[in-house]
């Protein structure tokens, strides 16, 4: 569509569709885009495409080596080594309750299960999560207070967990060559790749896949961040449901969406991004 031709639908649709009583009707347009651009498909791994890209990425390795930080109790690892028995997958849950069940699951299903948490240093924190979930964890534990009571509007309590960092474990294994990075910490992703400086320098990691949503806006972390920090050395996608989005050019309008979204960055040397768009 040309620049001119879609100037004449916007003036036509603003004269039209611009005022308080087509509202409900604008939002709905907007809700059902967002879908479309990968962002609130948060219904099934299906929906969200992160099936879709797992099957069509492990395929393409006899035996990949995943880390997956913020692992919970290890649903993520159990989709790994259902689709790619021969990976090498440590899972890492700093929460004490919640790593008793990963642990289980990591002896079920063959992985390595580790109870620390991963970010920019090596240290203790405190972790907060759901009160009513006090013994057991939740899949919403975070570093920020505000992730619990701000966002999810509960009250909120507290554990002391250990963090280590992406570049200490990789030195402590000698590990050489990493498939996937895996990051889900309710908001805490950047500070993990910032503790991975060292380890995505020297490009030991293939595919990185995090979660972006409203947790963003608690730790203030933008989509410019993560474009930033690994734009130069990474080509960058949105999750669809049977495929990648490619994020070209950051353009704040379509990238700053504070809703649930996986974002992929597939290094631009790398095997995957040789092969194409999966």
């Amino acid at each position: 569509m040309t620049e001119k031709l879609f100037s004449i639908i916007a003036v036509c649709y603003r004269m039209i569709f611009a005022r308080p009583a087509c509202f409900k009707f604008n939002k709905l347009l907007l809700e059902l885009s967002m879908r479309g651009l990968g962002v609130k498909n948060a219904e099934n791994d299906e929906a969200s495409g992160e099936i879709s890209f797992l099957t069509n990425m492990l395929k393409r390795y006899d035996r990949p080596v995943v880390l997956d930080v913020g692992a919970n109790r290890g649903n993520y690892a159990k989709k790994i080594m259902s689709l790619a028995p021969g990976a090498t997958l440590f899972a890492f849950e700093p929460h004490p309750a919640t790593f008793a069940i990963l642990a289980q699951n990591a002896e079920k299903y063959g992985f390595e299960a580790i109870n620390c948490g991963m970010g920019a240093d090596a240290g203790i924190l405190q972790l907060f999560d759901r009160l009513e979930a006090e013994g057991s964890g939740s899949e919403h534990a975070s570093v920020y207070r505000d992730v619990i009571e701000g966002v999810h509007h509960v009250s909120a309590t507290a554990v002391e967990v250990r963090l280590s960092t992406v570049d200490a474990f990789v030195s402590e294994r000698a590990l050489e060559s990493i498939t996937l990075l895996k990051i889900d910490t309710e908001g805490h992703e950047y500070q993990v790749l910032q503790g991975a400086a060292e380890t995505l320098a020297r490009g030991v990691v293939e595919l990185i896949q995090i979660e972006f949503n409203e947790m963003n806006t608690i730790s203030r972390v933008f989509f410019r961040d993560f474009y930033r920090l690994l734009g130069d050395r990474y080509n960058v996608y949105r999750l669809l449901p049977g495929g990648l989005l490619p994020i070209t050019t950051y353009r704040p309008l379509l990238c700053e969406i504070f809703a649930y979204q996986n974002l992929l960055f597939i290094r631009r040397d790398s095997s995957m991004a040789a092969a194409g768009v999966l």
